[in-house]
């Protein structure tokens, strides 16, 4: 049998395209995800919960053996542990629930660089469809799509997330009422995609919700993953997928929906990409596309930190902790309006020390700074090499220094006394990331800091300096431009927002590797439908993004037949 669409990979944007194709009952759809599956009546807790500091740290939902170097600029560069989700979802069913759009400039510039047809003004219609709205209304607010989304109550705000806004507020950073409503700088309560029973919406479940599931034309395989793509000529075929499922199956079109890391990695190792990698991996080569896994793309961070009393804690374990956001101008020459980004932490993290911090994690929203991914090696269970060559571009440094100094005169400012003690600076650096994973051990060190941190009084901040920071201090940063961009450059992280490496663009651009409606050049019968395709990255958390552009190809498909 040969089905209508075969689609590799059941993320945010493969479970939208399958829901959306298997609509039209003449179509046979079969998607494939290499990760657990997970349904309305089984959910894990800490998926289901709306705090997701717990579902990214389960091997059992990312691709646990992915690496990548971050930064470019400051030896030695060692690859860090980088969490993509691996489970029906995606990263939908282990990210931090934010849906925010970005700016209308971000997709006018989609236009510009090749993707004709991805103006704002195009694309608005779908961001549109996939909410229902329960706060705000009007031309920019869906309010029947299958997505609730909504922004955080009185009730449900930190004292410390409250207070900081209102700092901010005194010292210009005005607070407004809606981060999807017009594109200005100043404080959100952000945008979350949480149900009206206060729980996670993955697009594994606010698409393909039990009557979906139950179609004839729609089949679900996890815990198997497409190894290679097969091809009878520029034609392709079907997939080979091994796992659960191991098998060859045919289809009159394959779509490729594994994320902007997979993505590449399964073109490449099916024979489309550079010619000269190729060559080197004897991978023969059915395409020479030079941008299969160039233009990666990410939004580079890092944050600031401070002790919270703990009448400024989060009293509910379970809520969710990005409660408001910053959007900001830097004023470099050439960088747009709101090009940086504050996310307001009334926690830094799951556990008992994470509870005691609040912090700023700063982004650069319109990065410039590109990187790129490799195959080392043709068998399919070696993961590529990663490198976001992170501040490669001097504006996404100049940037990520403003912001650690903007946020230190926030969290300095006399009106947040009583509502921190010690500051510092922070990072999701290796030695963070292994501190917060489960087990007994760990946990002994984390009730040990904890309670050491609550009794220190004012020896807390030699003990914030000693065991958490390794002797950096805030105050040695700001008087010293050389350490601060020693430690912005060596402590630099993501994300998690990889994309652009299979950018849509025109057949005469050498890098770009799809068409407008992803169709893969030189190829028949392939398409991309996931963040890879972002010729430029938006100025938001790209999930929201990624679904509308799993329902735009879905539109694109239904029209072409």
């Amino acid at each position: 049998m040969t089905v209508d669409h075969l689609i590799l990979g059941g993320g945010s944007a493969g479970c939208v395209l399958a829901a959306r194709l298997s609509e039209d009952p003449k179509r046979m759809v079969v998607l494939v995800e290499a990760g657990r599956t997970i349904t309305p009546d089984d959910i894990p807790p800490d998926i289901h919960s709306r705090y997701p500091g717990r579902a990214y740290l389960d091997t059992r939902n990312i691709w646990s053996n992915l690496t990548a170097l971050m930064g470019a600029n400051r030896p030695p560069r060692s690859p860090r542990r980088y969490e993509q989700g691996k489970i029906l979802g995606g990263g939908s069913a282990i990210n931090a629930l934010m849906a925010n759009r970005g700016a209308p400039s971000d997709y006018d510039e989609w236009a510009a660089l090749g993707a004709t047809g991805w103006t704002w003004e195009e694309c608005l219609p779908y961001f549109l469809k996939i909410e229902s709205d329960r706060d705000c209304s009007g031309p920019l607010h869906g309010v029947d799509g299958p997505m609730a989304v909504r922004r955080i109550t009185d009730e449900q705000i930190s004292p410390f997330v409250d207070r900081v806004m209102h700092t901010l507020d005194r010292q210009g950073h005005p607070i407004r009422p809606d981060q999807n409503g017009l594109w200005e700088d100043g404080t959100y309560r952000g945008v979350v995609a949480i149900s009206d029973t206060g729980e996670r919406q993955p697009t594994s479940l606010a698409y393909l919700t039990t009557e979906v599931r139950q179609r004839p034309n729609l089949r679900i395989i996890t815990d198997s993953t497409a190894t290679q793509i097969l091809f009878k000529g520029q034609q392709a075929v079907g997939a080979k997928i091994v796992g659960r499922l191991s098998d060859i199956i045919r289809a009159k079109e394959v779509i490729v929906a594994s994320g902007a890391i997979h993505s590449p990695a399964l073109l490449l190792r099916s024979g489309i990409g550079p010619a000269a990698d190729l060559a080197d991996l004897n991978i023969p080569i059915v395409a020479a596309l030079n941008g299969v896994g160039q233009n990666l793309m990410e939004h580079p961070s890092i944050a600031i930190a401070t002790f919270l009393p703990p009448q400024m804690r989060e009293t509910n374990p379970g809520e969710h902790h990005e409660q408001s956001i910053w959007r900001f101008s830097s004023g470099l020459p050439g960088t747009p309006q709101g090009d940086m980004h504050g996310s307001i932490l009334s926690r830094s993290g799951w556990h008992s020390v994470g509870h005691r911090m609040g912090s700023l994690f700063f982004w650069v929203n319109k990065s410039y700074s590109r990187g790129h991914l490799k195959l080392t090696s043709s068998d399919p269970t070696v993961e590529p090499a990663v490198d976001f060559q992170m501040l490669s571009d001097q504006r996404d440094l100049d940037r990520l220094k403003l912001a650690l100094r903007l946020g230190a005169q926030v969290l300095l400012d006399p009106h947040m006394i009583g509502f921190r003690d010690t500051v510092f600076p922070s990072s999701y650096s290796p030695r963070v990331a292994k501190i917060a994973g489960t087990g007994l051990w760990n946990a002994l060190q984390r009730g040990t800091l904890s309670a050491m941190l609550d009794i220190a009084g004012p020896l807390r901040a030699r003990l914030v300096h000693s065991v958490i920071t390794l002797g950096t201090t805030l105050q040695g940063l700001l008087q010293d431009d050389e350490a601060l961009t020693d430690f912005v450059s060596r402590h630099v992280g993501g994300t998690w927002h990889a994309s652009g490496t299979c950018r849509m663009g025109t057949p005469d651009d050498a890098m770009a590797v799809t068409s407008p409606t992803g169709l893969v050049h030189r190829i028949s019968g392939l398409r991309v439908c996931d963040a890879s395709l972002m010729p430029s990255i938006p100025c938001a958390n790209t999930n929201i993004p990624v679904i509308m552009i799993a329902e735009r190809i879905a539109a694109f498909i239904k029209a072409e037949s």
